[in-house]
């Protein structure tokens, strides 16, 4: 496979973010100057509007475009189906930006009510000059049954599987659309949760492959799992066993990896249909890179058979505050704010606290996390998700922690800007959920994770960075804290929380040791995204083999 990049006929792309811990980590981010960070702010954010414009697209009715109708130069059209879900969403419009800087036009389908999530870096990036646009279609959700706020990914639809009904009525109007738009598409990459996506790309005629915002790992320990039937006569839910077909011995739990859409009622037939159209794929795209699990993607491919195209981490297309403070949603505390806290800080000295964008701590959890924070000693931002939603006594709690802590703790009420926070010198750890978003980026900005899964592939992405990496420590928890059939009450204790924290801050010689491997994947994650490296080859890849040929589709 060539890594030798193809030549884009409009802007040059962007360099990925680049850095070195306790370097600064984006030209325009000052330490201990307060007016420069606000005004490189400003001034990036003018200079971006002044570039280009989105090349002109033109309309062809019906009709089955080529290259040279695409407005001259574009090297393939990519047609990209997240589902809505923020874990999912952010990566997908990641990988497509990086595929639109290496000469491809990439189309983004969105819902209404999720287009103000992505449109303030798609814009960024048009403006810029990448071929990149939104294609925005809305839900028929009244004709599921859903209410008009079902829609909302910061809330659970009242009925989940109306709503991938709902979703799959996209196929017929986003078919229409691709059809009455030149250029025509030479590849549909769907989410794995969108199975409908195999009978679009059918009657287009073209590829389809499978996009997956998980690590390789995670992918093949589901898979060998199901395909070994590993779980048979295991009547605990919570029993470990083996999971077959690895070098190394990893453990799991039906609980902690039941398969996609397994063990969920009314979605018997869903799974099965997910894992059959998974199976007649043209390929998969991951966000994750080679160098760090380079046997579980090739286990992965050839459990499969089929090609597995790792293109991350994503996150490192982003260069500039403006765009990784409006990634994913609209933040709740002000950048420039945000980096000033950060720039009065030591390096490495600060803990980051966030659970993604589904996880839901009760009222008691809340309570022991901040004080577990609180008894730590470390400086540290905690993102605290619906503080409203817990009650008076919880919010009298968190207002009393915060004069404790005032100067120490930073707690932010929504949405964070986590990937500029992560990238920041002065942050030296991170207690996440396990996402696998939050997880690779953690890794990539070189920080040592606190794992606290909380539901599903959570708990597999926790055992790569503590027990095959090497780059964390997990709090105890064995079981899903969220989406249980029964009404089991999961709390981490104050003391668990603080002694997690000082062992990635501290830990003596085994936190170092963390710390060591976690800076030495963060520069293999660096050079992965740089030309030479395997995911930049990768999307080269992509480009050769799904793009236009001669004139017409390949």
């Amino acid at each position: 496979m060539s890594t030798r990049p193809l030549e884009p006929s409009f802007p040059p792309k962007p360099r990925p973010l680049c850095f070195r811990r306790g370097e600064n980590p984006v030209p325009f981010i000052r330490r201990h100057r307060r007016t420069d960070t606000q005004q490189t702010i400003e001034d990036s954010s003018t200079q971006d509007q002044q570039q280009g414009s989105l090349m002109a697209i033109k309309d062809l009715a019906n009709g089955r475009g080529t290259a040279s109708d695409s407005g001259g130069g574009i090297k393939a059209h990519f047609v990209f189906i997240p589902i809505t879900y923020q874990g999912h969403l952010i990566s997908a419009v990641d990988t497509a930006l990086l595929l639109a800087t290496h000469g491809a036009l990439a189309s983004i389908v969105v819902t209404p009510s999720n287009t103000g999530r992505v449109r303030p870096v798609v814009d960024f990036a048009r403006k810029s000059g990448l071929p990149v646009r939104l294609v925005e279609l809305p839900l028929e959700l009244a004709a599921e049954g859903l209410p008009d706020w079902a829609d909302d990914v910061d809330k659970l639809p009242p009925d989940l599987w109306a709503y991938f009904r709902a979703l799959a009525r996209l196929r017929a109007p986003l078919e229409r659309h691709l059809r009455a738009h030149a250029p025509y598409p030479t590849c549909v990459v769907a989410d794995f949760c969108h199975p409908w996506a195999r009978e679009l790309a059918a009657s287009l005629g073209v590829p389809r492959l499978c996009f997956f915002s998980m690590c390789a790992f995670c992918l093949l320990c589901q898979h060998n799992v199901e395909r070994f039937d590993a779980f048979c006569g295991v009547a605990d839910d919570h029993e470990l066993v083996v999971v077959p077909g690895l070098e190394r011995k990893v453990e799991v739990s039906r609980a902690q990896a039941p398969g996609f859409f397994r063990g969920m009622p009314g979605f018997e037939k869903f799974a099965d249909e997910v894992e059959q159209v998974l199976a007649e794929a043209d390929g998969i795209v991951t966000n994750s890179f080679l160098e760090m699990e380079p046997e579980f993607v090739a286990g992965y491919a050839e459990a499969r058979r089929m090609k597995v195209w790792t293109v991350g981490p994503v996150s490192l297309f982003h260069q500039s505050a403006a765009t990784l403070a409006s990634r994913g949603d609209t933040a709740a505390i002000d950048a420039g704010e945000c980096l000033r806290w950060l720039d009065g800080k030591e390096p490495g000295s600060v803990v980051y606290v966030s659970f993604g964008s589904i996880a839901h701590a009760e009222a008691k959890q809340v309570v022991e996390l901040g004080l577990g924070l609180e008894a730590s000693g470390h400086p540290f931002i905690w993102v605290v998700k619906n503080a409203d939603q817990h009650g008076e006594d919880v919010a009298e709690f968190l207002r009393e922690l915060e004069a404790r802590v005032a100067g120490r703790g930073l707690l932010i009420r929504g949405w964070a800007p986590q990937v500029l926070i992560l990238s920041h010198a002065a942050v030296g750890g991170f207690v996440t959920h396990s996402g696998w978003n939050s997880t690779v980026e953690a890794i990539a900005a070189g920080l040592p994770v606190v794992a606290w899964p909380h539901f599903v592939d959570q708990f597999l992405n926790a055992k790569l960075a503590v027990e095959v990496l090497g780059v964390g420590v997990d709090v105890g928890v064995m079981e899903p804290v969220m989406f249980r059939l029964d009404q089991k009450e999961i709390v981490v204790g104050r003391e668990v929380v603080q002694e997690a924290v000082r062992s990635i801050m501290d830990g003596g010689d085994e936190g170092e040791e963390r710390r060591r491997r976690a800076r030495a994947l963060a520069a293999k994650a660096r050079a992965a995204v740089e030309e030479g490296g395997s995911s930049h080859g990768n999307l080269v890849d992509l480009i050769k083999k799904f793009g236009f040929k001669d004139g017409a589709i390949a």
